[in-house]
């Protein structure tokens, strides 16, 4: 399969998650379930409108496109706040469909003209883009209240009882930390450049934090007690009352996507906040991994001496190695990927639930700002922390275990988790 039939199918994937992910009717597309989130609807335009300026117009607002200069600028997402966009003049759900549908069309008559040396890059962002939306499109459904619209999800494997709570070593020494554009073509610009680091050694947990450990952290008071909070943590826990992950109930359930039921205690812990994350740790007498430690666990293969592609190897991601793509609609249990393991024995390192690191969002030595040039830069410096690993949200087709993102520490709509690691 060529590039571009690889790049058509990947767009086409896409697209067919995002349509399914509004097959609502017009009223549901308009409301703003949280002031977090932005309307379904937005989203939905906003990312033809994103596909039409980077592939149509050359990257150039300038240039006359499709909408209206006054309907255009509402899909700004820098000059429109979410929490406003519910009162912007939006293009309605079927507009918004068809402006879609008339910008992929073009966009695929741009790719079949395609040099076979033109610029890939920015298709690969666009499918980049138009995933990331579905994962926040997500979030979004998953905090609406009222009877449930989506199902249960598909079924997953079975875990395994006997990796929770256990850890594996990593050895000390150095490991080759990011990608460049050779090997990762489609990777963003925090992702770059590959460079070299010595990491001390440390110990990993072997899977993430299950929800049945988090309930005994809930049990000993550990909301209660500022002694495993930071400062900041336990100023923002009062301040939000938090008691328990988000959307747990104080009988032993929880919502999920407007499904109330029994808390799974072997699944990955969700839905909690770095400070959160921050607590546990230091109740548990373990920390956070920095988000260097994280993807040396995950992508060196120390007996080769280079990185792996995925942490199993080469292989492409599959419903056998790890949980992507958003159909589950809930992480697996701990030890369900024994097969998906990276070269330290490190388990679900990629899917299931976003991971909080210590680290900052910060540039890799040789930054180069890419097309999308207000991607990350202008969060560099902020009040930001580092995920890593992405959730069972996330498209297979854009995760890598270089793979940024970041958010602030308060955040937990988000599907974020825990994996605790180990001075030694």
């Amino acid at each position: 399969m060529t590039s571009r039939e690889v790049l058509a199918r990947e767009l086409s994937r896409a697209r067919d998650r995002t349509l399914r992910i509004v097959e609502f009717d017009d009223a549901e597309l308009r409301q703003q379930y949280d002031p977090l989130m932005s309307p379904l609807v937005w989203d939905l335009a906003h990312i033809g409108w994103q596909e039409e300026l980077w592939l149509l117009r050359g990257n150039d607002p300038h240039r006359p496109g499709m909408l209206a200069p006054d309907v255009e600028r509402c899909y700004d997402a820098f000059a429109n706040p979410r929490a406003g966009r519910v009162d912007l003049p939006l293009l309605p759900p079927t507009d918004a469909r068809s402006y879609c549908a008339t910008v992929r069309d073009k966009v695929f008559e741009s790719l079949d003209a395609l040099p076979e040396d033109g610029d890939e890059f920015r298709f690969g962002l666009v499918v980049s883009h138009e995933n990331q939306h579905n994962e926040t499109m997500l979030q979004a459904l998953n905090l609406r209240s009222g009877p449930a619209l989506l199902g249960a999800g598909t079924a997953l494997p079975a875990g395994r009882q006997d990796v929770a709570g256990t850890s594996v070593l990593v050895p000390g020494g150095e490991f080759v930390l990011g990608v460049d554009a050779v090997t990762e073509p489609h990777s963003l610009d925090n992702e770059r450049n590959a460079h070299v680091v010595d990491v001390p050694s440390f110990r990993i947990g072997t899977v993430p934090v299950t929800n049945r450990e988090w309930t005994h952290f809930v049990a000993d008071g550990g909301y209660r007690d500022q002694h495993w909070w930071s400062d900041r943590g336990w100023e923002h826990r009062e301040r939000a009352g938090l008691e328990a992950p988000q959307f747990w109930g104080a009988d032993g359930t929880r919502t999920r996507f407007g499904h109330v039921e029994q808390l799974p205690g072997d699944e990955p812990v969700q839905h909690v906040t770095f400070f959160e994350a921050q607590a546990y740790a230091a109740w548990a007498g373990a920390r956070l991994p920095t988000e260097e430690e994280w993807e040396k666990a995950c992508a060196w293969d120390p007996v080769a001496g280079r990185r792996r592609r995925f942490p199993w190897g080469a292989t492409e991601p599959t419903a056998a190695l790890a949980n992507l793509g958003g159909e589950a609609l809930r992480p697996a249990p701990v030890g369900a990927y024994p097969a998906g393991a990276s070269a330290y024995g490190v388990e679900q390192m990629l899917g299931d639930v976003w991971e909080w690191t210590t680290s900052d969002i910060r540039p890799w030595p040789g930054f180069t700002p890419m097309l999308y040039e207000q991607y990350t830069q202008p969060f560099f410096g902020g009040d930001y922390k580092v995920l890593r690993g992405g959730s069972w949200a996330v498209g297979a087709d854009i995760l890598r275990p270089s793979f940024r993102n970041w958010d602030h520490p308060i955040r937990r709509q988000i599907f974020s988790g825990v994996r605790l690691a180990w001075d030694v």
